[in-house]
């Protein structure tokens, strides 16, 4: 399959994902401008992907001749929960002190990471949830949102990769349906067994035990343990918790924000009323008002434990957390 990010010499390649499931149309972004618009407008979406795209879309704005200063703030702020956006762009932005070639060099580093980190993830995650045959997941953490196999999905192709049994429990997710859209199209690609629900019927699977396990992903994740993710996320937790189930949240460490203690201080992105009260062209409510927050924040005490590229981190995660952002600073995985 395409990669949900592809640099080509000059311009980058992205699938367009708000036409899933429909058609697969991969677009050519060569401005700055066309990498906010993509990020802003979903087309690429998924915290590593969004990463990715950043970082190369300062390349293009120096191509442009956009000032340094400019773009960071313009593609950095393009959308704000996720941590992997603004480290990416400042990354590239730093070596780009060193010229375009070095800022180039440095975003093609950033992609190779990604892919990298998302397969370490797989691997992490197939030998914890090695007993485990059928997840329950939220969004879409796989090929679409990363420029490897995926965060939690991830763990999901490492699994069946490797001939163990596995399927997948998806929820819609209201309102951008990403894993109606995405998620469930992604493995039906892949050959791998999904089962689509409503996110009203997510507690019934739960409670029945259709699933052995909930895997999520992370968009960004504060010292403590609390992290945001897509909204629904913390419901999912709660639901988890009293169904005695384990919740794991898988991610990179990029998405881990040393500056953030608590939950607290993630910014929470709001977006368009008109998510929630339209499908596609179709009014599903009336002109009323509209709450639509992107993102939920779970905390720390809900989560069984973070599933990263450098290992499982358990609680007390103010510890564990703490240990992986030395040994990440340091360049070596978790004993």
């Amino acid at each position: 399959m395409q990669a949900a990010v592809e640099w080509r010499d000059d311009h980058l390649e992205v699938i367009d994902q708000t036409l899933l499931p429909g058609r697969l149309e991969v677009l050519k972004l060569t401005s700055s401008s066309d990498v906010v618009d993509a990020i802003a407008r979903m087309v690429v979406r998924g915290a590593p992907a969004i990463g990715v795209c950043g970082g190369f879309g300062v390349v293009l704005g120096l191509d442009e001749g956009i000032p340094l200063e400019r773009l960071v703030v313009e593609i950095g702020s393009a959308r704000p929960t996720g941590a992997n956006l603004r480290w990416a762009v400042e990354r590239v932005a730093r070596a780009a002190q060193d010229g375009r070639d070095r800022a180039l060099d440095e975003a093609l580093t950033i992609l190779r990471e990604d892919r990298e980190a998302c397969e370490r993830i797989g691997e992490f995650g197939r030998a914890e949830l090695a007993s485990m045959r059928r997840v329950l997941t939220h969004c879409n953490t796989g090929r679409l949102a990363t420029t490897g196999i995926g965060t939690a999905l991830g763990i999901v192709y490492a699994k069946a990769a490797a001939g163990d049994e596995i399927e997948v429990v998806a929820t819609e997710t209201r309102p951008a349906l990403q894993g109606a859209r995405l998620t469930a199209w992604e493995l039906t690609q892949a050959g791998i067994p999904v089962t689509l629900i409503s996110d009203t019927a997510a507690g019934a699977a739960l409670a029945s035990h259709r699933v052995d396990a909930v895997v999520v992903g992370v968009d960004r994740v504060a010292r403590s343990g609390d992290f945001a993710n897509k909204v629904g996320t913390y419901a999912l937790a709660v639901l988890a918790r009293t169904s005695g189930l384990p919740f794991y949240a898988a991610g990179p460490m990029t998405s881990f924000d040393p500056a953030a203690v608590t939950g607290a201080e993630i910014p929470i992105e709001e977006r368009s009323s008109d998510e929630v009260r339209r499908v596609g062209s179709a009014a599903i409510a009336p002109e009323v008002a509209v709450w639509n927050p992107a993102f939920d924040i779970t905390p720390a005490e809900l989560v069984t434990a973070f599933i990263t590229d450098l290992g499982v981190l358990r609680p007390p995660f103010s510890v564990s957390i703490g240990d992986a952002l030395q040994n990440l600073d340091r360049g070596t995985e978790l004993p």
